[in-house]
């Protein structure tokens, strides 16, 4: 079934056109309603973790993720290692912060680099996002430098979804730190989306010069990916949540270089001239935490579908793109059969299965006895 909210796919929206109306939803037949489907089950795949924000693959058999108190873990050949391969002890995990996104080198098999972001204190009450440049060790992770540091963070809206595009550089994804004015200043990196070098340089075709801003105007993005065909680069973002603009607002956004978001100036579905709105608004709030293009050949019916994590809508979104214009939204709705709380990560894995994990001891959840759990969805 649809989603059975008020969210609306919104027609296309050019920078100088402020004039769109929503069209209707179309809800999508289910796994169930489509004999063609492959059909799928929900499995277990490893428990008792403490809110597993991203998860990644070093090989088919070794599956590594963060945990939001400062642990990067390695499952294994099906085993969980009791100790984790890396404890960053600086880090702030006291609300939404922590130890967030992960992201493999594309040249991982020779280099074996990864990144990550993390909050930690920055003298007094000051938080500050920072990309540590890690290398596996095999049995450890070691910190090789430090890339990019001076992220505004906070206990709420501190991003920080990291992953590499089609061009080799690596994108960040980063909250206005609930400072909504920020957005709008190119001169901070708070409610931004990043582009750098794996080094920590600056791309000399980035939009804005001498600068890692990608896109800006953005509340608190936290999940980006590119459309497996047409390199499309879209993201889900959280909407106000009451203090800050009336709640829900949820948005998926296709993103273009040097783009304006309009973040604080315009939510939900008002438009402004020289902002790009968004191709969807999830009104009651979803609260969405991840992005994720399905690029497998075990469902066949998910192709090129791209999915997100829901936190308060307990669930994961699966939205359709037109086949033959990727820049346009047919249809979304929330996968049937998932009944475990809220949702963190999304990612396929190295046998097509689609993989995802829990946020429920995050303090908004309702934890169960193995929670937090990363679960595995695979064909019957």
């Amino acid at each position: 079934m649809g989603y059975n909210g008020t969210s609306r796919i919104m027609e296309d929206v050019s920078p100088i056109d402020a004039q769109t109306s929503p069209i209707a939803v179309t809800s999508i037949p289910t796994s169930s309603q489509q004999t063609s489907d492959v059909p799928y089950r929900i499995e277990k795949v490893v428990e008792n973790l403490y809110v597993p924000w991203s998860i990644v693959w070093t090989s088919p058999s070794r599956m590594i993720f963060t945990e939001r108190n400062g642990k990067i873990r390695v499952f294994e050949n099906n085993t969980l290692r009791p100790q984790p391969l890396i404890e960053f002890s600086e880090v702030s995990a006291t609300s939404e912060e922590g130890l967030m996104g992960m992201a493999l080198d594309p040249s991982f098999e020779t280099n074996k680099q990864l990144y990550v972001c993390l909050a930690y204190p920055a003298g007094g009450s000051v938080l500050k996002d920072k990309i540590v440049m890690l290398r596996d060790q095999g049995d450890r992770l070691t910190v090789e430098k430090v890339i990019l540091d001076g992220i505004p963070a906070a206990q709420y809206h501190a991003g920080c979804r990291l992953r590499f595009g089609p061009d080799g550089r690596l994108y960040i994804t980063t909250g206005e730190a609930t400072d909504k004015e920020i957005a709008q200043d190119l001169s901070s990196l708070g409610g931004k989306i990043l582009r750098i070098n794996s080094d920590g340089s600056i791309p000399q075709d980035n939009p804005f010069p001498n600068s890692p801003i990608w896109s800006y105007g953005h509340r608190n993005p936290q999940g980006i990916d590119w459309h497996p065909v047409s390199k499309l680069l879209f993201s889900s973002e959280h909407g106000p949540s009451g203090f800050d603009g009336p709640g829900g607002g949820d948005e998926v956004n296709i993103i273009e270089k040097g783009g304006n978001y309009g973040w604080p100036l315009v939510s939900h579905e008002k438009t402004r001239d020289g902002t790009i709105a968004p191709k969807i608004v999830f009104t009651p709030a979803v609260a969405p935490a991840s992005g994720m293009f399905y690029s497998g050949n075990l469902f066949p019916q998910f192709k090129n579908n791209f999915f997100f994590g829901l936190l308060r809508g307990e669930g994961i979104m699966r939205v359709v793109v037109d086949d033959k214009n990727s820049a346009r939204i047919t249809s979304f709705e929330k996968l049937q059969g998932i009944d475990v709380g809220r949702i963190r990560d999304v990612a396929q894995g190295p046998d097509g299965a689609i993989y995802f994990s829990t946020s429920n001891r995050d303090g908004r959840g309702k934890p169960t006895t193995t929670d937090d759990t990363i679960y595995r969805i695979k064909a019957e």
